[in-house]
């Protein structure tokens, strides 16, 4: 038997075999995607107003000397009195107590040689007991409140979020089966949803100098009257459904 002529023959055998193949497959490859049909975008709105029910209140301290040792002490003994005064009477959810910023810097003069120190030392306070908070905020000797805002707690936004939610995705499906019915369809499909949160934050604040000009009179200052006012909390639905 002729050895190499039979390997001549299996070798252009496999050579077209392979050449047939990646040939199938090319045209395989280029057979164009069918093209959606009857595919429509379409997005949904849910927004929730409710009652603002947390505070947020800052006190401030600020004190300059001549060396920034005596500064930095000074400020430490009013946010140590005062973080004592408010650890006694937190609360859970009605009043948490933490402290703020603290810094010491140096204070030039015209020549730009440094005449002196300044610092100052914040507090903050937060909770739902706003009366709390503003009581206490009264009592601290030395600190005057720098600014406050009012907001949602993490339990009141997630409970208005998801029905904010279920409003958007109701939105959205009523869309959907209003617009198959309109363009001559029975039902549809989803595709594909994304849903996405925008929550507004109003803040109200105080003007930081009155507050600061009056923290050599807050010794016996009355509680500061507040009032909360309304968040909005909405959330998107977007996505697409195939019409059939």
């Amino acid at each position: 038997m002729n050895f190499q002529k039979v390997g001549a023959v299996f070798l252009r055998q496999s050579v077209a075999g392979l050449m047939l193949t990646s040939l199938a497959s090319t045209a395989f490859a280029q057979v164009p995607a069918e093209p959606l049909r009857n595919v429509v975008q379409l997005s949904a709105v849910g927004s929730v107003e409710v009652d603002q029910d947390w505070l947020q209140l800052t006190l401030s301290s600020s004190r300059e000397g001549s060396e920034a040792a005596a500064v930095q002490r000074q400020l430490q003994q009013v946010v140590e009195r005062a973080m004592t005064s408010l650890r006694s009477q937190a609360k859970a959810q009605d009043m948490q107590v933490r402290t703020g910023s603290f810094g010491v810097y140096p204070r030039h003069g015209s020549d730009g040689k440094i005449k002196g120190w300044q610092g100052s030392a914040e507090v903050v306070l937060e909770g739902k007991d706003f009366a709390r908070i503003t009581q206490a905020a009264a009592q601290q000797e030395g600190m005057a409140i720098a600014h406050m805002g009012f907001g949602l707690s993490k339990e009141g936004r997630a409970q208005v979020q998801e029905q904010a939610q279920a409003q958007a995705i109701e939105q959205f499906k009523s869309r959907a089966s209003q617009l198959a019915q309109l363009l001559g369809f029975s039902s549809y499909t989803l595709r594909e949803v994304s849903v996405s949160s925008q929550d507004s934050y109003p803040v109200v604040r105080m003007q930081r100098s009155n507050m600061m000009a009056a923290s050599a009179k807050m010794e016996s200052a009355d509680a500061v009257a507040v009032e909360a006012g309304k968040d909005q909390v909405t959330v998107n639905v977007s996505g697409s459904v195939q019409l059939q």
